[in-house]
């Protein structure tokens, strides 16, 4: 029996990775690993099939390996960088991206990634920064704008929020996480302006104004009960007669 190849067996582990046999993939990668273990093709094919098994210490190996034996191979240190990242390696994450980045600055997913990896150390302005990069590079990366939606959310830069949420839905209609990301800016929007309106905490509304009867006034509908108030009618009857004799007595006083 003619011993299979490396090319032979590489090829037949992408076969088995396309039909979602990864554990098949990986046996064949193996085997083609003991006839050239100094291969970064092999530890690259090894390397995508363990992440998708979820087995993230064996990928990471395998992609270390890759980026030792080809340095110039910039998804190798993106991929990199995207497992650091997963593995809570935030400073390494950042160093292998920028790496992958350096090598090809035409690849959109490695300003995304380090974008994730800024967000994560909490440097949101190098994580805005990184996402526009993406964009730029790749202006239908629905995924960026919802990330940047995200950003400017928790900057409360409500308009720039609401602008990459709605990009996100253009290109991924109905998509659920952006439908909520646009939700939450408008209650914002609504809470600032109702704070805003509001009174300041400690004020009090000024009392109602109200209009204190004058000492002058005089009540002009007032009337007097002759059987309950008779002394006061006979003295106001008195000062009457009083007041009209004395003024005869100036008129007398003026005719003179």
């Amino acid at each position: 029996m003619v011993a299979e190849s490396v090319e032979v067996l590489c090829a037949r582990a992408r076969d088995a990775l396309a039909q979602r046999a990864p554990e098949k993939a990986r046996e064949l990668y193996l085997r083609a690993l003991t006839l050239e273990d100094d291969s970064p093709d092999i530890h690259y094919g090894l390397a995508s099939v363990c992440f998708q098994m979820k087995d993230l210490r064996s990928a990471l190996h395998h992609f270390e390996e890759v980026t030792r034996l080809d340095p110039h191979r910039a998804g190798a240190f993106i991929n990199l960088g995207a497992l650091y990242n997963l593995m809570d390696r935030l400073d390494d994450a950042v160093q292998a991206l920028r790496r992958g980045i350096q090598l090809d600055a035409h690849r959109g997913e490695g300003y995304y990634n380090l974008a994730l990896v800024y967000r994560r150390k909490g440097q949101n302005d190098l994580a805005i920064q990184a996402y526009r990069e993406a964009l730029r590079v790749n202006p239908q990366m629905a995924d960026a704008h919802y990330n940047l939606g995200n950003v400017y959310f928790d900057k409360q830069q409500y308009g720039l929020a609401q602008n990459h949420y709605k990009q996100a839905l253009q290109m991924r209609p109905n998509w659920d996480k952006a439908i909520h990301g646009l939700t939450s800016v408008q209650t914002a929007v609504a809470e600032e302006k109702a704070r805003q309106s509001a009174p300041a905490a400690g004020d009090t509304p000024p009392p109602p104004t109200t209009t204190a009867p004058s000492a002058r006034s005089v009540d002009m509908e007032r009337t007097i009960d002759p059987t309950t108030q008779g002394e006061q009618l006979t003295v106001l009857h008195q000062a009457t007669i009083e007041s009209e004799q004395c003024g005869k007595l100036y008129l007398g006083v003026i005719e003179k």
